[in-house]
């Protein structure tokens, strides 16, 4: 319709409007002479019109008083709105609040991530970082969450299924998972960059609680027997990922609590990739520890360079010693040395004398979910403090690499080991069996990393 057409349809109504006010007019006049003359002419008419004044003054009076009485009267309630819960989380506004961790498939179509939100947020869950995992089949949310903690998982879980959200899975979360994925993946490659030692660390902080294990190459005279077969771009195979070692042999990577999504995938072989090119780096510099009897010692990272040293070391040692070490009978040192000293199953201490000779090695080896602790003193060296220095940096380093605690296995009788691990000052558990003793320490509540105090330490300036 154009703007003609409209003026014309106006003006047209316009002038209907007016004949029919006009004609509403000339019948009320019409009506209102009518009525004036019956009363006037009647036997009561003047009675009949003062009343009727009267009335209508009344009513006009009557209007003015409630008008203003309503005018001074509070204003109307509006109707309330509905109130929370009182168990509603999201009433109690200052409470507690615990982190957590969420992961659940969630279907792969718009609007079913803001469905899993308003359920969550219906709980007074807040949603601080999102990661999303893309499958055939959906699309996997990996959710860093600040709860009430009067939350119980259950319910957080009813709602992550009331959102559409299946296969969910929910762990407790700490502070350092407040980190950005992009700026802890850089922060692992940086730390696998400058020590080949980080790898296994450094995938493990990556894809969260799991089991990492080196399986040695074929003839590299270390336990552990044939390396699967294992393509250049590795495997994936649900929970458990299989990747070529850099430094030969196969990186498993188990976690069969939670499938690996192709993202995860796709991140682990990257970070082997950069670890293949960068290829061996150099060990740092050690430290030089003065002993109380004035003897000094330099500690420092130990790798499969000193090989040939570790063997002549074990040469010297009584089999007493190897006994206590190695919990039985030695037999070919190759078959464990080279084990030992690879950066792939752990970290390993040396300490030398200043003439070059090695006299005490200290390990640190990843044992899946756990991290073992192991000395070895030469006899002549034992019951000077080499043993427990190494072992003060061995449990640092462990702390370091997130390790929630360390065992060393022993015997009752090497009162050596027992010794240096009471002087650690951590809480400790015992567990004796079949005369093997096992003990741990809880890192939670370790002390400030610091050397003895009877050992003066400083930078060594080569090798």
């Amino acid at each position: 319709m154009t703007d003609e057409t409209i003026a014309k349809s106006s003006h047209r109504h316009h002038w209907r409007r007016d004949l029919v006010e006009v004609a509403a007019l000339f019948a009320a006049v019409a009506i209102a002479d009518s009525v004036a003359d019956t009363v006037v002419h009647g036997p009561d008419g003047p009675v009949l019109l003062w009343a009727s004044a009267g009335a209508l003054l009344a009513t006009a009076g009557f209007h003015t008083w409630w008008s203003r009485r309503r005018g001074h009267a509070p204003p109307a309630a509006t109707p309330p709105a509905a109130a929370p819960d009182a168990a509603t989380p999201a009433a109690r506004p200052g409470g507690a609040t615990t982190l957590w961790r969420m992961r659940t498939t969630v279907r792969d179509e718009p609007g079913s991530l803001a469905a899993l939100g308003l359920a969550l947020a219906d709980l007074g869950v807040d949603i601080l970082s999102l990661q999303t995992h893309p499958l055939g089949d959906g699309t996997v949310d990996e959710l860093l969450l600040r709860a009430p903690a009067t939350l119980s998982p259950t319910e957080l879980t009813r709602a992550a299924a009331e959102g559409g959200g299946r296969d969910t899975w929910l762990e407790r979360a700490d502070a350092h998972d407040l980190v950005d994925v992009p700026t802890r993946v850089l922060h692992l490659a940086t730390r696998t960059a400058l020590d080949a030692a980080e790898l296994p660390l450094a995938l493990r902080r990556l894809l969260g609680r799991c089991t990492i294990r080196s399986i040695p190459a074929a003839g590299s005279g270390a336990a552990g027997g044939s390396v699967p077969s294992v393509p250049d771009e590795g495997v994936w195979e649900g929970t458990v990922m299989r990747l070529r070692d850099p430094s030969g042999g196969a990186i498993t990577i188990d976690r069969p609590y939670l499938p690996f999504t192709p993202t995860e995938f796709a991140r682990a072989r990257a970070l082997v990739e950069l670890d293949a090119r960068l290829g061996p780096r150099a060990v740092r510099p050690g430290d030089v520890l003065t002993l109380p009897e004035g003897g000094e010692i330099t500690v420092r990272r130990a790798g499969t360079g000193d090989l040939d040293a570790a063997r002549e070391m074990h040469e010297r040692c009584s089999p007493a010693t190897l006994s206590q070490r190695y919990h039985g009978p030695v037999g070919d040192t190759d078959r464990y040395l080279h084990h030992l000293l690879s950066p792939r199953f752990g970290r390993t201490l040396a300490a030398y004398t200043t003439s070059g000779r090695l006299v005490a090695l200290g390990h640190l080896l990843w044992d899946g979910d756990e991290t073992e602790v192991a000395l070895l003193v030469e006899d002549a060296w034992q019951r000077r403090g080499v043993g427990g220095e190494l072992l003060r940096r061995l449990v640092t380093m462990a702390a370091e690499a997130g390790c929630a605690s360390v065992y060393a296995v022993t015997t009752a009788s090497n009162t050596g080991v027992v010794a240096a691990m009471r002087a650690l000052e951590l809480p400790l558990d015992y567990q004796v069996e079949e005369g093997t003793l096992v003990i741990t320490a809880r890192l939670a509540a370790r002390p400030p990393a610091a050397p003895a105090r009877s050992t003066t330490v400083r930078r060594a300036t080569g090798g």
